[in-house]
């Protein structure tokens, strides 16, 4: 397949990597980015190395969803049409699920959104100790992304991070939940990587199908799939409330980053006196 400046593939002895590659946008996720990604995972079913990595050049990992390329200041969106929308991305993110080999996450800056959406359903996460992982910081949807972290950080810690517009949690703090498998030194977690892929590598393809297969399995039993089943609708629901309404209405207005800034505030030193401070 051709390859943009949307999404690189670089293959290496154990791992063949996925790289988002919008740096100069933050690796945000855009129409154009998506199908690419789409047709990496199709690709790498059957070529490449034994383990599938996923992570980002640039800075950050990811900023979340491209608004730009999805009418985020437009006007109001058509429920079904956005649903479907929705819905496609979950179903991306899926195809990493129920793919045949092991996919590692590999995080390091930013990881907001559905870019850290797409982390979930990943068999393997690995972060940087000062990833900044959480929500997007203009609250103008919901009910999309929190959800699918319930089943690795519990209902009360998924709530918490979604109430608080753009709250997030470091990588210690994503291991602490039990999002993430390991954190690391920003400069160690590729090797670290690397090394974890080299090992799980050591295992017939055959057989750790099989076994995330069965883990998959007993995921699905206790709730996993079921959760996934509303949030494209509650998402596109809450596109066209009129409070989300007039806040795009702010956007439009005054631009994305004055309305980002009045969203924008420090994390609370009384619950968390080491955090350091949002930027």
């Amino acid at each position: 397949m051709a390859h943009d400046r949307t999404i690189r593939i670089d293959h290496e002895q154990s791992i063949s990597w996925i790289v988002l590659d919008r740096p100069d946008h933050a690796n945000a996720l855009s129409p154009a980015l998506l199908d690419e990604f789409s047709d990496a995972l199709n690709e790498l079913r059957q070529t490449g190395a034994p383990v599938l990595g996923i992570r980002g050049e640039g800075r950050g990992f990811c900023a979340g969803m491209d608004l730009g390329s999805y009418g985020g200041d437009a006007a109001i969106p058509d429920v079904a049409e956005d649903t479907a929308r929705l819905q496609r991305n979950v179903d991306r993110w899926l195809a990493i699920w129920d793919h045949p080999k092991p996919v590692i996450a590999a995080v390091h800056g930013y990881c907001l959104g559905v870019g850290a959406q797409m982390c979930v359903f990943a068999d393997i996460t690995v972060v940087a100790d000062d990833a900044r992982i959480g929500e997007p910081t203009v609250p103008i949807g919901g009910g999309y992304v929190a959800p699918t972290w319930v089943g690795q950080v519990g209902a009360k810690r998924a709530k918490e991070l979604a109430f608080i517009p753009g709250n997030w949690i470091d990588g210690l703090t994503a291991v602490e939940w039990g999002w993430a498998n390991h954190s690391v030194p920003a400069a160690d977690l590729l090797d670290a990587v690397r090394s974890l892929a080299a090992r799980i590598a050591l295992t017939p393809p055959e057989v750790l199908r099989v076994k995330k297969l069965s883990i998959n399995r007993a995921a699905e039993a206790a709730g996993f799939r079921a959760g996934l089943s509303g949030i494209a609708e509650a998402d596109a629901m809450l596109h066209v409330d009129p409070a989300v309404l007039a806040i795009r209405a702010r956007i439009r207005r005054d631009g994305l980053k004055a309305v980002m800034a009045e969203y924008r505030v420090p994390p609370s030193t009384i619950l968390n006196p080491e955090r350091p401070t949002q930027p």
